[in-house]
């Protein structure tokens, strides 16, 4: 690919740096902009095709970019990324950043001084690599309660309000409810049912000691006092589900969990239904969830267990850490994501539910990655580029893959080696040059 983007940067470079009347021939131009585009026999762009161009394997294996097991350029290889059809993410027809390996060189050695043009060395950072993706909080599904009615009735009190803090088993409201009069009614009939049937089937047991009464007559009590037991239990346990008494005919709702009442949607006197309707809201923001957006082509790089450092715009300097606990097992259609998600520690209730923020995956493995500073990047459409010192006067623009952003510094996954020199300030005036052809420093090619 490199042979073929510096054949047509040298066009460029003999129309940006000859003679002014000098006109490109429409035909011919044309005609290369259409092969340069063709997709070969191989399923591959013509162009970087690795079988057609042989010579081009030792150009991706240098930079990394080259499946051994079918001999095609790793980015456009069809089998193991069928969804690209052969071409490139950043192909150099669909955006306006310059190809990979575009070089500028200065007029002068002057120049560069007087542009204000410095380089860095790229930093090794040993332990592997991360992955940086966007990022939402919301509440521990596990730690977030509805509370509804156990029955129908009226309210008539209501113990807490937004905001208040409870624990559980604390009374939240009381209801009063004729169908819980009615059960505690039937309850303590059942109870004296029972009471009556157990003293009945002592007697009977008496008398048929005497010889007074039948074995039938004893068997009829017996079942007698069961039925009233299994009566007395129903009763009991529909009270049970409903709650504490509260009086004859009232109980009291009491907060399932503990952790603050961030609904309420009654007032007393208000008519309440056994219909789902929500009367309160109870979350534990002792700890959060982090629903962290995967895009599909780093799935295979994300798996549960890996740890996670997530950070908001709305609390700068502050770092949440969990462990990535699930990853969905779907593609969202709109946003070709994977949704996988990380329980963080809490404890100051910092965290709020629908903040928006970064998660830094630490993808594991021993390999090296490289750092550069944050004003070494500049972006062009969606391509972000660095600017690679060659030789005194002489730049090279690489496209490059982006990973974690750490404060001033970003990760570049694909594109940068440690220790190339990178330009820093003035690597504004080197995109401009590759984008405008020549400004009046120098020439780009």
């Amino acid at each position: 690919m490199r042979t073929h983007l510096l054949l047509a940067m040298v066009a460029l470079a003999l129309e940006a740096c000859g003679t002014k009347d000098a006109k490109p021939d429409k035909e011919t131009k044309s005609k290369g902009a259409a092969s340069e585009g063709a997709m070969c026999e191989h399923g591959v762009l013509e162009a970087i095709c690795t079988k057609c161009n042989p010579k081009l394997v030792a150009v991706f294996k240098a930079k990394g970019d080259y499946c051994e097991e079918h001999g095609f350029p790793m980015s456009v290889c069809p089998i193991h990324h069928p969804e690209r059809g052969g071409r490139p993410v950043a192909n150099v027809a669909t955006d306006k950043a310059p190809p990979d390996g575009t070089k500028v060189r200065l007029k002068t050695q002057d120049t560069a001084r007087l542009a204000g043009i410095k380089v860095v060395p790229a930093e090794r950072r040993p332990g592997g690599a991360r992955l940086e993706a966007l990022a939402s909080i919301a509440y521990d599904a596990t730690k977030w309660a509805q509370v509804n009615a156990r029955a129908a009735g009226v309210v008539r009190a209501v113990k807490v309000d937004v905001g208040t803090m409870v624990k559980a088993g604390t009374p939240i409201a009381i209801i009063e409810s004729a169908s819980v009069g009615a059960d505690r009614s039937r309850l303590q009939a059942s109870a004296s049912r029972v009471a009556v049937a157990e003293a009945n089937l002592k007697r009977e047991k008496e008398l048929l000691q005497q010889g007074i009464a039948a074995q039938k007559t004893v068997l009829a009590a017996q079942q007698e006092l069961d039925a009233a037991k299994a009566e007395q239990a129903s009763a009991g346990a529909a009270l049970g589900v409903i709650g504490p008494s509260a009086g004859a005919s009232s109980y009291v709702l009491a907060a399932p969990i503990a952790g603050v009442v961030t609904k309420r949607n009654v007032t007393i006197g208000h008519m309440v239904g056994a219909d789902n309707q929500v009367l309160f809201e109870i979350v534990d923001t002792s700890s959060m969830r982090a629903e962290i957006e995967i895009p599909e082509t780093e799935l295979r790089r994300v798996r549960v267990g890996q740890e996670v450092v997530v950070t908001t715009d709305a609390l700068p300097g502050s770092e949440f850490k969990g462990t990535i606990d699930y990853i969905a097992p779907e593609v969202a259609r709109e946003t070709r994501t994977i949704k996988a998600r990380a329980t963080l520690a809490n404890p100051e209730a910092t965290l709020r539910a629908n903040m928006f923020g970064r998660a830094r995956i630490a993808l594991g493995g021993t390999e090296e990655t490289v750092l550069v500073p944050r004003m070494a990047v500049q972006r062009v459409d969606d391509v972000d580029l660095v600017f690679v010192k060659l030789a005194e006067g002489e730049y090279e623009a690489r496209r490059v893959k982006t990973g974690v952003r750490e404060g001033d510094r970003v990760e570049i996954t694909q594109g940068i080696k440690p220790d190339e020199q990178v330009v820093t300030e003035g690597s504004f005036l080197l995109k401009t040059e590759t984008l405008k052809g020549s400004i009046g420093a120098g020439c780009c090619e």
